[in-house]
């Protein structure tokens, strides 16, 4: 699901927003799924992002930063 995901959006959503074309190597669930296993592989809920974003917004969640 991860490669499919990569493959089909290859740039950081983060990064094109700010008109960058930097290539993503995570795939994140836009809302969180909590074990949801249906909100898990609802691709509908997935973004690609660089490591640098996607450790970002996970740090928000989860601390609040």
């Amino acid at each position: 699901m991860r490669a499919a995901h990569l493959e089909a959006y290859p740039w950081c959503v983060d990064c094109l927003s700010s008109e960058e074309e930097v290539k993503a190597t995570q795939v994140d669930h836009i809302k969180p799924h909590h074990g949801d296993h249906d909100l898990f592989f609802d691709d509908a809920n997935l973004q690609s992002m660089c490591k640098p974003h996607h450790s970002k917004k996970t740090r928000n969640e989860v601390w609040g930063v």
